[in-house]
């Protein structure tokens, strides 16, 4: 046998391992594929494929193996049980820069699934490993590191801090810098996945210098770079009033309101988010957020999207009012009530539902004015039904019932009160007769008009135990009228009438 005829057999065998690792990426991309690979032992042909001499097939072997890991966390466990993680780590540091990006990948595809193997990728020494990437000189492998970095921390803080220990955070934040808009998008979603667990890792990302950087790009044209640079700073701004501070004296006020208008749905959300995140946390932050025309714009907002879009402007609407009186009629003012009762009737997700009851209740429990706003958007009818629903969640029913005890504690405006005379079950009615007996002692008009709109008659079928707070609230009203209109309206007093009629005798 020639020299030639035995070098033909290693190419043809070159070959058949090219063909195989190609063809197996390549069907690893279709979802229907992967049991049929999972079942013929595709793990365990591909793993001496990494170590290949051939630099092409260790790639596309890595690649391969990236997608089948991708596909569910059996997938991902079978790379972690078939000892591939060490043979990929010892690979990240001394290969090209091709199978770095594949061997990251895989990193990734294993780690996303749940903390368990993310944790296995950590304890095989990939991070120190992955950090080294974040400096290599082609932007590809920073942000294949940056994906792997981001997939490990965002399952919880503990993962997060071993992230933060490798020293990801400084060169993760030197990323956000870099020109390639992909390699920023990656970069800065990682920080928001380190950034989110608690207070001391948020802190850390803001050490690093990362808040000034990432309210730069709060403009920037990019809608998928926007939608991780608004996320980062909601996560840091959640924590705490000094870190909501940090992300406000970056000046991203007015810019960030621009973001509400934004054509893509999650750049809004993330947006309402950031601009919710800081409003909670104080009634200072809260005015600053007004005096920058944040509410209206939150209003707007709300009233051009529909669904979970809605629900952090939503929160936020009701997070300002819960702070005071003038903040909650800021939100009156901004005409932030009809918006939220559109919500409160329109949306289908009790979710929604729920959120919008419970920034009604927040800005309904000030004062009588503020009640008065809300109940003539007709919110108290909607409220009453939403808890008497049988199909409402348990969590909108105790939402719309908190709501309606904290308006109708306050409310004065007895046209909307009167409707819910009729359809109220005992635990609201009681605050609902309540406010009337509130008034009515006061208002000789209003005491015309509740005996000429039935409402007079409506308290006098309302059946309450002796002694009761409701009792009390019927006495109260029923002294405010002469005796004889009292017992006109109580029922049975017609047939009483009548057999009075059928006894009497006239004289003649």
């Amino acid at each position: 046998m020639s020299q030639r005829q035995v070098l033909q057999v290693f190419e043809q065998y070159q070959r058949a391992r090219t063909q195989f690792v190609q063809t197996v990426a390549e069907l690893a991309t279709r979802p229907q594929n992967i049991e049929t690979l999972q079942n013929a032992g595709v793990m365990a042909l591909l793993r001496p494929l990494l170590l290949d001499v051939v630099p092409n097939i260790q790639q596309t072997a890595a690649l391969a193996l990236g997608r089948l890991a991708n596909y569910n966390d059996d997938l991902a466990e079978a790379v972690v049980k078939g000892d591939i993680l060490p043979q990929l780590v010892y690979s990240l540091a001394e290969q090209n820069r091709f199978y770095k990006k594949a061997a990251a990948f895989v990193l990734r595809a294993v780690g996303k699934h749940s903390p368990q193997l993310a944790q296995a990728i950590v304890d095989c020494g990939a991070l120190d490993t992955l950090v080294i990437c974040l400096e290599d000189f082609d932007p590809g492998v920073k942000e294949a590191a940056s994906w792997a970095l981001g997939y490990i921390a965002r399952h919880n803080s503990e993962l997060s801090q071993a992230v933060v220990d490798a020293g990801a955070i400084p060169l993760l934040v030197l990323c956000i810098q870099e020109p390639e808009i992909a390699l920023r998008r990656i970069a800065a979603s990682a920080l928001s996945d380190v950034s989110k667990h608690s207070p001391e890792l948020a802190q850390t990302v803001v050490d690093a210098g990362a808040i000034a950087h990432l309210a730069q790009m709060i403009l920037n044209p990019d809608a998928k770079l926007k939608r991780q640079v608004l996320s980062a700073l909601s996560q840091i701004a959640k924590h705490s009033v000094d870190l909501a501070e940090m992300v406000v004296e970056a000046e991203i006020f007015p810019v960030v309101l621009t973001c509400l208008k934004d054509s893509d749905e999650y750049v809004k959300k993330n947006a309402a988010t950031l601009i919710r995140e800081i409003a909670r946390h104080t009634p200072e932050l809260s005015q600053l957020i007004v005096n920058a025309g944040g509410v209206a714009a939150i209003i707007d907002c709300i009233g051009s999207c529909k669904g979970n879009v809605r629900l952090p402007g939503i929160m936020m609407l009701g997070y300002v009012a819960a702070h005071s009186e003038n903040l909650a009629m800021a939100v009156i003012i901004s005409k932030g009530v009809p918006q939220l009762a559109v919500c409160l009737s329109e949306e289908p997700e009790d979710h929604i539902k729920a959120a919008a009851a419970w920034s009604l209740g927040q800005i309904g429990r000030h004062t009588p004015e503020h009640a008065r706003a809300v109940a003539i958007a007709s919110v108290l009818p909607v409220l009453l039904s939403l808890y008497m629903a049988t199909e409402s969640s348990e969590d909108l029913q105790v939402k719309a019932k908190k709501a309606l005890k904290n308006i109708l504690q306050k409310c004065t405006h007895l046209p909307a009160l009167e409707p819910l005379l009729h359809d109220a079950p005992p635990n609201i009615l009681k605050h609902i007769v309540g406010q009337f007996s509130k008034v009515l002692p006061h208002d000789s008009k209003a005491r015309r008009l509740f005996v000429t709109s039935g409402g007079l008659k409506k308290v006098q079928e309302i059946k309450a135990d002796a002694g009761s707070l409701l009792q009390e609230y019927i006495n109260t009203i029923n002294n405010c009228y002469p005796e004889e209109i009292v017992r006109y309206y109580s029922p049975g007093y017609s047939e009483a009438l009548l057999e009075r009629v059928e006894n009497y005798h006239p004289v003649l």
